[in-house]
C-alpha cells in the first residue's frame, strides 16, 4: 500500500488490532522488529522513516519527524520504551503524547524537546498514579500521587520528590 495522510489512521489501527487478526499482527510485529517492513509495504517518503530507535510512521518535514506520528521502538533498545504516540517537532517529542513502556507503565501528557514537560499523568506498573506538573522529565511543581493502597498525597514536589507544602491522606482516615 502507498500510505497517504488520509490512510494514516487506517494503518495505525492495523498496528493496534488485537481481536480477529492476531496472526497478521504477530507477523507485522516480527517484520517491524527486524526492520524489514519494506518486504510487505511501500510507504511514501514523507510518512515513513526507519528511525535509529525503531520504526516511525507519521508526518514529517525536512526529513524529520514533525506533526503527529507513532514511533515503535526496537526490542533491543536499551530502555524499556515500547512506543510513543503523539506530536513531534523538528524530530523530537513535543506537545501532547503518550509513551508506552514494555513493563506496562504509561506516561500521558505534555512533552518538550523529548522530555516530560508541563502537565502529565504517569501510570506505574505497581498501580500507583501521579497527576501533575513535570519539568525536565521530573515531577516538579504541584501534583497528586494516588497510591494503590488508597493513600493520596496532594501538594508540592521538587526534583521528583515530595517537598514543600502538601497533605497526605491515608486510606484508614
Amino acid at each position: 500500500y502507498n500510505i497517504n495522510k488520509r490512510n494514516y489512521h487506517i494503518l495505525q489501527n492495523l498496528f493496534n488490532l488485537k481481536n480477529n487478526n492476531e496472526k497478521i499482527i504477530e507477523e507485522m510485529e516480527k517484520i517491524i522488529n527486524n526492520n524489514k517492513i519494506f518486504e510487505i509495504y511501500k510507504f511514501s517518503k514523507d510518512e515513513f522513516k526507519n528511525d535509529k530507535n525503531g520504526i516511525y510512521i507519521g508526518e514529517m518535514k525536512n526529513s524529520l519527524k514533525d506533526g503527529y506520528g507513532t514511533l515503535y521502538y526496537n526490542k533491543d533498545d536499551k530502555s524499556v520504551r515500547k512506543r510513543y504516540e503523539g506530536y513531534f517537532k523538528n524530530g523530537k517529542r513535543n506537545g501532547k503524547g503518550k509513551m508506552y513502556y514494555n513493563d506496562g507503565e504509561l506516561y500521558d501528557g505534555d512533552w518538550k524537546n523529548n522530555v516530560y514537560e508541563g502537565k502529565g499523568i504517569f501510570y506505574h506498573k505497581n498501580g500507583d498514579r501521579y497527576e501533575g506538573d513535570y519539568q525536565n522529565d521530573k515531577r516538579e511543581g504541584k501534583g497528586i500521587i494516588y497510591y494503590k493502597n488508597g493513600d493520596r498525597y496532594e501538594g508540592e514536589l521538587k526534583n521528583g520528590k515530595k517537598e514543600g507544602k502538601g497533605i497526605m491522606y491515608y486510606n484508614d482516615g
